[in-house]
């Protein structure tokens, strides 16, 4: 039996979860009030509903309320949309939101621009259309990962999306306050849970459940901050694995008969500039634990971090805190108390590889899936580019299911062959590229936060300037002589790291008004933890600013060695001395060009660089020369 701690004086947010009555209030009531926002302590339960407010920053006006409105973001356990959801969803894009959906880094789908008096309408029909926002935002278990690949010849795949669901049923609030506050009461059909997932949430198990109240798992203050999981099979790092609370990875044996699951707990990259006792972390092993056993040991890890998270200072909250300040033996030792067992040594692994399972490929069972690439997971028409018609003419005409991936895209599977041609015609006319391979690989394989002007927390953008970045550092790396390099670029306006940049092998955490801190050394499969190589470079001097790191990645890499791991090896110290010794007059042989020095640069508003791209795409032509031949019609009628 476990001993539960003495806390300290509790944070303010914990005495809101107290006094919420269950994530009740203030959102019931404030909801029916003629009000254009929630006040400051209803948008702490709100989350817990799957909602965030927020206002536009690029429609502040000084003296002027703010233009609030509401972020919804869905709960879909391994990333899975069918058909009915999707179309649901898409039509809601336009009825309550900004006209655009957002694949998340978690494998749900984000709604921007909802209003206060449209956030009752658009959560009912969620949850009406088979869907859920309960639980994707708030202090407990956020949605769970799984690879998004729909393999039917692979039991391990179909295992790992299982147990995704299972663990999300399990760590389900058990509240009625959202269908009280949503539907009127009124619960909404849902799939049947496993009969062992209602065992494990009633039986007694050490110490993990708690008898008074609605809530077994979690009591009156839930967890002390947000709490992660992903189940993956052996190899497969599609999940970002080691960025989780708790991973666990699929065990089977020669027959491909689920035998257990191995066990890793302590991953999270949410930190703070200036506050060195917030840090990114890898998770560590933990074990492995037999498949009867697994709804008990989840139980353990959470009532762990429930019981002895810290609820004092948030900043210190998350569990891979904990784990830092306990180590991984003290950790495991009062995991097994709650567990009533010790857990066993891990069992072998290969090592794991990041997949994005993009363009057509056959399921195993007779049908097809495509994998569809989409910039920053963001769903939208515009200009020649229309995925969001392409999308909802698949689905409604085929009525496929989807799978939301880690990467921000998506996967559309179950598809007869019969329906391949006609859905790739439908794709292209509607501007969306089908074959990876045609895909520009920087592209390919970057990630960015939605930042500003939405997310209160951004100090920059994000979301709406790497392509613009992209395009720089590919113009960069080919001006070196560099064509063929790649590798995983990952963008975030504020150090939270939604879009994982911690794990990449050049991440931009946004630091200052458009300025980044500069993170180098992850690598090509996220299996390591990337290192702050500089806090603060300004967007326009990207070019000086990696032009010594790239010439030096290209005199000293080794043979087939991607940038992230060549970081890795030589060390930050040796590419900061190279970077201090670099003479750009010097380099002429290795960049190829005349002289190194940097050309001016001017910055674009987002909008006007999003015109001036679908121009050049147009034309046919770069968009370099219709900006120089537009400045200088402009700068002719002046003179």
């Amino acid at each position: 039996m476990v001993t539960t701690p003495v806390q300290k004086k509790l944070s303010k947010v914990e005495g809101l979860k107290e006094d919420s009555n269950y994530l009740r209030e203030p959102v019931a009531t404030e909801l029916l009030e003629d009000t254009n926002c929630f006040t400051e302590d209803a948008t702490q339960i709100l989350k817990f509903h799957g909602s965030y407010q927020q206002d536009n920053r690029d429609n502040r006006v000084k003296g002027q309320e703010k233009d609030y409105q509401f972020m919804l973001r869905t709960r879909n356990p391994g990333g899975f949309i069918p058909p009915q959801l999707y179309l649901a969803l898409d039509k809601m894009a336009d009825d309550y939101g900004n006209g655009t959906l957002r694949a998340t880094t978690r494998q749900g789908f984000q709604m921007h621009g909802i209003l206060k008096k449209n956030l009752k309408a658009a959560i009912a029909t969620i949850v009406n259309n088979l869907g859920s926002t309960l639980g994707a935002c708030g202090d407990l278990n956020r949605n769970v990962m799984a690879p998004p690949v729909p393999y039917k010849n692979r039991p391990e795949y179909q295992y790992a999306w299982e147990y995704a669901t299972n663990v999300a049923d399990l760590l389900t609030p058990q509240t009625g306050a959202y269908y009280e506050i949503w539907l009127d009461g009124e619960k909404a059909i849902s799939a049947e849970e496993s009969p062992e997932v209602k065992a494990a949430r009633q039986s007694n198990g050490n110490g993990t459940i708690i008898h008074e109240g609605e809530e077994p798992l979690y009591g009156s203050h839930y967890m002390p901050r947000k709490f992660k999981c992903s189940v993956t099979v052996p190899g497969d790092n599609s999940v970002d694995l080691f960025s989780q609370d708790v991973s666990l990875v699929v065990i089977t044996n020669k027959k491909k008969e689920l035998q257990g699951f191995n066990v890793y707990a302590g991953g999270g990259l949410g930190r703070t500039h200036n506050k060195e006792e917030t840090f990114a972390r890898v998770a560590d092993p933990i074990g492995y634990v037999e498949k009867e056993d697994i709804y008990n040991l989840i139980k353990a890890i959470l009532s762990t971090q429930r019981d002895y998270g810290d609820r004092t200072n948030r900043r210190h909250a998350r569990m891979k805190y904990l784990i830092n300040d306990w180590g991984v033996a003290k950790f495991k030792t009062t995991v097994e108390g709650y567990f009533g067992k010790e857990i066993a040594p891990l069992k072998p692994l290969p090592e794991f590889k990041y997949k994005d399972f993009l363009g057509w490929e056959e399921q195993g069972d007779g049908k097809l899936f495509l994998g569809i690439s989409i910039d920053n997971g963001r769903i939208k028409d515009e200009g020649n580019f229309q995925l969001r018609t392409a999308l909802r003419e698949i689905v409604a005409k085929y009525s496929v299911p989807m799978r939301v991936t880690p990467h921000q895209n998506v996967l559309l599977y179950d598809i007869a062959p019969e329906a391949r041609s006609p859905i790739t015609e439908i794709l292209t006319r509607c501007g969306v590229i089908v074959e990876p391979k045609e895909i520009e690989t920087l592209t390919r394989y970057s990630m960015a936060c939605p930042a500003l002007p939405t997310c209160g927390l951004a100090v920059t953008e994000s979301e709406r300037v790497i392509p613009s970045i992209l395009e720089r550092i590919r113009a960069l790396l080919d001006k070196l002589g560099l064509q063929n390099e790649s590798f995983v670029i990952r963008m975030t306006g504020c150090p939270n790291g939604c879009a994982r940049p911690y794990m990449a092998e050049l991440g931009f955490v946004g630091s200052f008004p458009e300025s980044y801190q500069v993170w180098l050394a992850g690598c090509p499969d996220q299996t390591r933890l990337a290192q702050v190589y500089t806090d603060r470079v300004h967007v326009n001097d990207l070019e000086t600013f990696f032009e010594p790191i790239f010439v030096y990645f290209k005199q000293s890499k080794q043979k087939k060695e991607s940038f992230g791991d060549f970081c890795h090896r030589v060390g930050l110290d040796a590419i900061r001395e190279f970077t201090a010794n670099y003479d750009p007059n010097a380099s002429k042989s290795a960049t190829g060009s005349k002289s190194s020095k940097r050309a001016p640069r001017i910055s674009l508003k987002p909008d006007v660089y999003s015109q001036l791209k679908e121009a050049a795409a147009k034309q046919n032509t770069s968009m370099t020369e219709i900006a120089n031949q537009a400045l200088a019609d402009y700068l002719a009628k002046l003179s």
